[in-house]
């Protein structure tokens, strides 16, 4: 349970010690808000997901026409769950007992929130940061060689954006759960999703649009051409939308700040260290094993998709090549505008499934409509590997060198498996949360925690798919394909495991609980 829990007297649990509680301390119950303000509470959701489409689609494919080769962009995303081991889990404990008069969550999504904004700022100017401190010379439309400067600045801003973004989602998730009240958890969690979506759509629009060259001309130069002037101004814009979905969360988000206790409780608090967080996991509720074990292999299932969905669009699907010719690396981009442009698709239907995943639960239970969601996975990875191999063969040709107008028929079949994937995603983005947030609350609270523990079940995936993609994929000399094919094998697996090892909630207790967790 909660160190912030537990007040009528007797006994509290603080990451693994038991400390008396006097009878007259008394926690704060958080006021019930109504739906319209719970749904703009969330906003901020809308807000870091904006900037988080932008970097899936579009940073991968970008960094590789800066130097950095196919299989070293994977190593670019380490940063972000070694993070993310160790940043959620403390920030979340932390977040549970922050007495700040601000409320527990809204500081820490405060700071991380500024911190993904210098990020975003860093990452859309490292060209010409990388130009100033002398990658060359040369005007960009002329030059096509490394950019180790500007590289070494766009690492440095894309692994301080996976650190802040790790620092926001515990405490934001946490804060809708605790504000959920009679509107119960799963429907917070639900217009969190919403927010989620909102922000994929947008996020994926701007760049699909390849227009911001010409809305706004100051942003290309001599070091930022049309390709890297489109990913500046649609990262200016996420900048700015994350400021507004900040401010309306605060405006909108009021926190009880927790009281201040004094005597052995709060000099107990001051104790807890980093390693004192760990040892608090042995104290999860039941069940939690098991979900952390099929929440990672589900991401093992996904993680392949989500770092490279555009870069396979361009590359097998288009057959461009970011460091090949002037016409291979305008196929290229037309891919990765194509990729986006699915990626649209695929947050329209996220979104109108997250509105169908609490009926879906009530009547097959979360435990099905898991599994379900894991057997789609495995037929739609399985698809792009098809895919993959009917557009090599339709070609005749190597995917890194021909140069042609992707097949229509190939180019459509990959949009619908982008589309359709969306209703799985929106499953992912809800469901593993939510059943952890019932589980938190059948043992009275400490969802900030157990959210944050979560998320380590999440980032070891990453961490195995970044070291492993790209020496994987260079060993059958096949681009992506070997990459979505472990993947669909993956989520066969989880598919298999989770219908065996998942809690078993009902319909009812899981409506129930989850709206009895305030």
């Amino acid at each position: 349970m909660s160190s912030t829990e537990q007040s009528r007297g007797g006994e509290m649990e603080l990451t693994g010690a038991r400390i008396s509680v006097p009878n007259n301390v008394a926690t704060t119950a958080p006021k019930p808000i109504s739906l319209v303000r719970l749904f703009f509470s969330c906003m901020v959701a809308g807000g870091v997901q904006y900037g988080w489409a932008l970097q899936l689609s579009l940073l991968t494919p970008y960094v590789q026409t800066l130097g950095l080769s196919h299989a070293l962009s994977s190593l670019m995303w380490l940063c972000g769950p070694v993070a993310g081991f160790v940043v959620q889990p403390c920030v979340g404990l932390w977040s549970d007992r922050c007495r700040s008069r601000f409320g527990k969550r809204r500081p820490f999504i405060l700071v991380g929130c500024l911190l993904i904004s210098s990020a975003v700022i860093v990452i859309a100017f490292s060209s010409d940061i990388g130009y100033k401190l002398g990658d060359t010379k040369e005007h960009c439309s002329v030059y096509h060689g490394p950019r180790w400067r500007a590289a070494f600045v766009f690492v440095a801003g894309f692994w301080m954006l996976d650190l802040s973004n790790n620092a926001v989602q515990g405490p934001a998730r946490a804060l809708m759960a605790d504000l959920s009240g009679p509107h119960g958890c799963n429907a917070a969690n639900a217009i969190f999703a919403s927010w989620m979506a909102i922000g994929n759509i947008l996020g994926y629009s701007s760049g699909a649009s390849g227009e911001w060259h010409k809305w706004i001309p100051f942003l290309s130069n001599k070091a930022c051409c049309e390709a890297c002037a489109n990913l500046k101004g649609a990262f200016l814009v996420a900048v700015v939308f994350l400021i507004l979905s900040v401010m309306v969360t605060f405006v909108v988000a009021k926190e009880e700040p927790l009281p201040s206790v004094k005597g052995r409780i709060e000099a107990a608090e001051d104790r807890v260290g980093i390693m004192d967080i760990f040892k608090s996991i042995k104290n999860l509720p039941p069940g939690m094993p098991s979900v952390l074990l099929v929440t990672s292999l589900t991401w093992l299932s996904w993680f392949p998709f989500i770092l490279y969905d555009t870069d396979w669009m361009g590359r097998e699907v288009f057959h461009g090549n970011p460091k090949g010719t002037p016409a291979q690396m305008k196929a290229y981009n037309d891919g990765i505008r194509a990729g986006a442009f699915g990626l649209l698709i695929n947050s329209v239907v996220l979104g109108v499934t997250t509105f169908l995943i609490e009926p879906m639960c009530r009547k097959f239970t979360p435990r099905i409509v898991w599994v379900a969601s894991n057997f789609f996975v495995f037929i739609c990875m399985a698809a792009t590997a098809i895919i993959s191999t009917w557009s090599l063969h339709s070609y005749h040709g190597s995917i890194q060198d021909v140069i042609i107008t992707p097949d229509g028929k190939v180019k459509a079949a990959a949009l619908f498996v982008f589309s359709i994937l969306g209703i799985p995603l929106a499953i992912l983005y809800s469901v593993p949360f939510a059943v952890t947030a019932q589980l938190a609350a059948n043992e009275g609270g400490g969802q900030g925690l157990c959210t944050g523990v979560l998320n380590i079940s999440i980032v070891i995936p990453q961490v195995i798919i970044a070291l492993g993609a790209g020496p994987w994929d260079a060993i059958f000399n096949k681009g992506n394909i070997p990459a979505f094919a472990l993947a669909s094998a993956f989520a066969f697996m989880c598919g298999v495991i989770g219908l065996f090892k998942l809690p078993r909630l009902s319909r009812s207790n899981f409506k129930a609980s989850m709206g009895g967790m305030h």
